[in-house]
């Protein structure tokens, strides 16, 4: 093949022949191109190149058609694999089965090996099915048998709260530590995060009672050394002291013994116009007060520094009254009232 090079090209040839960046394939092609113009027969050409004929068959035919432009290399690769139904499938089928190297899940790329794909193309699948295997949730089942009905008892009282009657949502938070930092807490500063001390000092522990109105979300609150029938049967006064005499009062609680005791039956006794209403067992997330205690475990508890026991009920006792200030109901709502519930028990209201 006969190979003419205008003046311009051979300078640029030239340029690329002698240029000390530039990639060595791209030299040996562009030295090719210059010796098969200069005349140099193709066995001359390997000798010089140590290259195979078919070297010297496939660039001057690129550089005919394209010039300079095609002695620049070009991969073009493989097609892309395009995503149909049934390498969806077989994703899907796979990710659902263990790995077989002893590891508890898949992640994209563990399994795009595997298959032989793109771990985009994995990571897209699992998007569109909603996958998400590096997740695990846990979940704790009520075996209470009668869980139904008690469930709905409580989600009436929410959804539909008796006429001129307060609702009450009760528990204690127990064991809360009062920890004091031995070294010295490292602020805010920008670019770094508020530090402290790995060392602490334990001061003891304090239970916090709270009763959550539902109507208007205020919080009742007391702090005590032990959580005992006597102390819930003393907060129960203070939640039946803040209401006007006379009114109804519903508590919902949960099933600890403290709660079920002969010292609680003699305060119902005494108190008929207060109605205990128990959640089911393994359901505290039907007790709204739960919401508050992870607000005030969140904002005070976990980041908190507390020089003794009268420190930290201090500060939660507090945190309470400047939080009633600006105190709003939980925007509490049931979205499946067939799911384990049934609709004909859903809404009664009853005191057990």
């Amino acid at each position: 093949m006969e190979i003419i090079l205008s003046r311009p090209e051979r300078l640029a040839l030239e340029k690329l022949i002698k240029g000390r960046k530039t990639r060595a394939d791209l030299a040996r092609r562009a030295r090719l191109i210059v010796l098969l113009a200069d005349g140099f027969t193709w066995e001359a050409i390997q000798a010089l190149l140590g290259c195979s004929t078919r070297f010297i068959r496939l660039w001057p035919k690129r550089f005919v058609v394209e010039r300079l432009a095609g002695l620049y290399s070009r991969h073009e690769g493989r097609a892309p694999l395009k995503r149909t139904a049934q390498l969806e499938a077989r994703i899907l089928a796979k990710t659902r089965r263990k790995p077989r190297d002893g590891s508890t899940h898949w992640s994209t790329r563990k399994l795009a090996t595997e298959l032989g794909i793109s771990h985009m193309m994995v990571a897209r699948v699992w998007q569109r099915a909603g996958l998400a295997p590096h997740r695990l949730e846990r979940y704790l089942a009520s075996d209470d048998p009668h869980f139904e009905k008690k469930a709905a008892d409580i989600i009436g009282l929410y959804l539909h709260p008796p006429q001129h009657a307060a609702v009450f949502c009760v528990d204690e938070k127990t064991a809360i530590q009062a920890l004091d930092r031995l070294d010295p807490v490292l602020p805010l500063s920008p670019g770094r995060a508020e530090r402290h001390g790995f060392e602490y000092y334990r001061h003891g522990t304090l239970s916090l009672y709270a009763a959550l109105n539902t109507r208007d979300g205020q919080v009742l609150g007391r702090t005590v050394d032990r959580h005992t029938s006597i102390e819930f049967v003393g907060f129960l006064h203070q939640v039946v002291a803040s209401q006007p005499s006379g009114r109804e009062i519903h508590v919902i609680l949960d099933n600890l013994s403290a709660h079920k005791s002969a010292v609680v039956q003699d305060f119902l006794t005494l108190n008929p116009r207060v109605h205990l209403h128990f959640t089911p067992t393994y359901s505290s997330w039907l007790n709204q007060v739960e919401l508050w205690f992870s607000k005030i475990e969140r904002e005070v508890i976990a980041r908190g520094i507390f020089s003794s026991k009268g420190d930290l009920a201090r500060k939660l006792l507090r945190y309470i009254r400047l939080y009633n200030t600006r105190a709003r109901p939980f925007r509490w709502s049931y979205s499946n009232p067939r799911h384990r519930i049934k609709s004909t028990d859903l809404f009664t209201v009853t005191g057990h």
